[in-house]
């Protein structure tokens, strides 16, 4: 077995032979880390789920997984009813794992009832039968910039609604978490494309006018394995500087000091990344044999083992870190932002009021792939405004314009690395999409010469008409009574 093969261990606590070699098979090292993770996770909800009837996987039938799809889904008396979302992420677990047992010769079907469809691209597929409609864009929620400010000011960096640190706030790793928000909240960067950055791919390159700076994210650690530019405000970038040196290097000099690198037998030292279009990472083991491969086919899972020589003793050359000088692992940022939410619920809410109600909301609400949503809209505005401006265009001549240069659509949808114009409207911006940016941002108050008009009363105005936008005025005025 390797590192990160899953084990699964029955109530009994006996191990399933057949359950550990799905577990080594082709199909499901193939996944990624986090998926590995979610699958054998949904898996094992399923597996225990069988237990209960005195069943294992092999004597499971088509009506064992409609009644687990209703306990999941719908049944009344399940306090934790799953989403559409999930739920398909459940099946996608099963079916691949009942579609390996069967290619083995474990299984003569397979428990999980399908359908033949043919796709837009007119490919013939087999699809669950209990795959539920796509709905992606139902839990898609966006904040606007003055909201993420108040979020984080709040939130990570422990300020009271007067705006100053809260009695007893220690700040512990607040540069950190800040920088990390800055980071994606200003590049539409996904959770893992910024979580597993590397020190060096940190953009250094600064467009003219020092408004932002350009770098790469590899495809490996991408949704679409395709490597792409992305933009990140300079000001974003100087705050991530600031942590390396401050924070950062303080927890590198403490893990040093306690010898917790030089017990890393998987540690990789990079000697050498070559420059140019293509740049390749070479390095050496624990024994001392050396590797190279390009930058852009590291995976999560290789860049968390690559260390540099510094003055020092080995460094990590992961970004993020830990207290005690390790890698932050991708997914506790899902925990950083829980903690910030909870911060916000606590010191925005008056106490009378912090019983759940749909109709006064308080405190802003903030998800790692919100910030993703938040920057694709805030993009979108800036792009519109930016290019009526620049260019003094009438509404013909942005139609010209766009022939030859692509909307800001299409700029979007090649910052958010999406495949298709569609996906980016459909998905991402649903809030504008039916609006007329150009009436939108027509009555926009601001100097004709500034470089960026402020978008706050634009922002106010769309999430007036969109329910799933949050902005401070409205977090904080409750839509009846007194707070």
């Amino acid at each position: 077995m390797r590192p990160g093969d899953p084990v699964f261990v029955a109530p009994d606590l006996r191990i399933d032979p057949i359950l550990c070699r799905y577990g080594k098979s082709r199909r499901f090292r193939a996944y990624t880390v986090e998926s590995k993770r979610n699958f054998s996770t949904d898996l094992t909800l399923l597996l225990t789920f069988l237990w209960s009837r005195g069943l294992s996987w092999l004597d499971a039938h088509k009506k064992d997984l409609d009644d687990f799809e209703d306990w999941r889904r719908r049944a009344p008396k399940n306090p934790e009813r799953i989403g559409d979302a999930k739920w398909n992420r459940e099946l996608a677990a099963f079916s691949g794992f009942f579609k390996w047992a069967k290619s083995e010769g474990y299984l003569t079907a397979s428990p999980v009832a399908t359908r033949r469809i043919v796709d837009e691209r007119g490919a013939v597929l087999d699809v669950p039968v209990s795959l539920a409609p796509s709905g992606k864009s139902a839990k898609m929620h966006w904040l606007t910039p003055r909201t993420w400010r108040l979020w984080t000011d709040v939130g990570l960096r422990g300020h009271t609604q007067a705006g100053i640190p809260g009695l007893g706030w220690q700040g512990r790793l607040e540069d950190r978490n800040v920088a990390f928000v800055r980071l994606v909240l200003s590049s539409g960067l996904r959770r893992q494309e910024a979580g597993t950055l590397l020190t060096f791919e940190l953009p250094g390159t600064s467009l003219p006018g020092n408004r932002y700076c350009r770098g790469t994210v590899a495809g490996a650690v991408t949704r679409s394995k395709a490597t792409r530019t992305f933009y990140a405000a300079t000001d974003a970038i100087g705050e991530v500087e600031t942590y390396c040196e401050s924070s950062r290097a303080w927890a590198v000099r403490k893990a040093q000091r306690a010898g917790r690198y030089d017990q890393l037998s998987g540690m990789r030292l990079v000697t050498k990344v070559t420059a140019g279009p293509r740049r390749v990472v070479h390095w050496v083991d624990w024994a001392g044999e050396a590797f190279q491969m390009p930058l852009e086919r590291l995976t999560a899972a290789d860049r968390i083992w690559m260390f540099t020589e510094g003055p020092d003793g080995p460094e990590p050359l992961w970004l993020w870190l830990n207290e005690a000088g390790l890698p932050f692992q991708i997914d506790s940022w899902e925990a950083v932002f829980r903690t910030a939410n909870m911060r916000c619920q606590e010191t925005l809410t008056p106490p009378r009021h912090l019983r759940p109600d749909p109709h006064r909301v308080y405190a802003p609400y903030a998800t790692v792939h919100a910030a993703r949503h938040s920057f694709a809209l805030f993009a979108l505005v800036v792009l519109n405004s930016v290019m009526d401006r620049r260019y003094g265009l009438s509404p013909a001549e942005r139609r010209d314009f766009r022939l030859l240069y692509g909307d800001p659509w299409f700029m979007v949808q090649g910052l958010l690395g999406h495949a298709t114009r569609q996906v980016t409207v459909d998905t991402y911006l649903a809030p504008v999409r039916h609006l007329q940016m150009e009436s939108l941002l027509a009555d926009v108050d601001a100097p004709s010469a500034g470089p960026l008009p402020d978008l706050d009363g634009v922002f106010s105005r769309i999430a007036s008409t969109a329910e799933t936008i949050q902005d401070i005025d409205t977090l904080l005025a409750p839509t009846g009574g007194t707070a």
